[in-house]
């Protein structure tokens, strides 16, 4: 996330180890499903190359697997099966076991702090605030325009930004200035989440600081009207009425 960047075993990887373009291109895919599914031939086929033809996809997957091996195990010996992707059959996959992913760290720090935010407020507060920090941004920003990266980065996107706004809303009593930092790193990333406008209005009110509330208020309905011709929800409007009460 951020800066695609390989180590193997604490030596960064330079772009003369990987060779081709083709070959970090199929490793960077391979990650995506990492953790999940081991993906067939043709489904490599279909996302990174649609337009070769099959003989011209499996040579291509045939060369950018050799280049990967070669990257990644230099000193393999001929005829040792590789460390680093498993092959059944026709699936491939990332080895579970030897690669260590930030963005499946990331994900599984966030799991952990949603299983304790009910029960364990303080685990999910130090799980959370360790899954952000390894978060340094967008998922492969070198890929952002081509189609096959664009799931995976949405759908780490959403979980950043769930997961900034639910540490902000559990600092809420005790550090209500951080949850205003959160909010305002969550809009960073997109500027019409509304869950972190509803976040800022709500510590500001508990630093006393209304008219900022009521501020934030106003630049969440600029936003969301300039942006899709929208209103903010119900929720937002309710909790605007109750900061004019005040």
């Amino acid at each position: 996330m951020g800066n695609f960047q390989v180590w193997r075993e604490g030596t960064l990887l330079t772009a003369k180890e990987w060779g081709r373009d083709k070959t970090v291109q199929l490793f960077q895919f391979l990650t995506g499903s990492m953790h999940r599914r081991a993906l067939h031939k043709e489904q490599i086929f279909d996302r990174l190359w649609e337009d070769l033809d099959t003989k011209s996809a499996a040579q291509t997957l045939k060369v950018a697997l050799h280049g990967i091996n070669k990257a990644l195990e230099p000193d393999r010996k001929n005829r040792t099966e590789p460390r680093y992707i498993k092959r059944q059959g026709i699936t491939y996959q990332l080895s579970q076991q030897d690669i260590w992913l930030d963005a499946y760290a990331v994900e599984q720090y966030i799991k952990i702090g949603n299983e304790a935010i009910l029960t364990e407020p303080a685990t999910a507060i130090k799980a959370y605030r360790a899954a952000l920090n390894l978060y340094q941004g967008i998922y492969l920003p070198n890929r952002l325009y081509e189609d096959w990266s664009s799931g995976e980065r949405e759908r780490i996107q959403l979980l950043i930004l769930n997961t900034t706004v639910a540490l902000g809303e559990l600092l809420l009593e005790e550090n209500p200035m951080e949850s205003v930092r959160l909010a305002q790193e969550a809009l960073l990333i997109d500027t019409t989440w509304e869950d972190a406008y509803c976040l800022q209005m709500q510590a500001y009110t508990k630093k006393g600081n209304r008219p900022m509330a009521i501020k934030t208020y106003r630049q969440c309905e600029k936003v969301l009207k300039k942006e899709f011709g929208i209103s903010p929800l119900p929720e937002t409007k309710k909790l605007l009425r109750i900061i004019e009460a005040i």
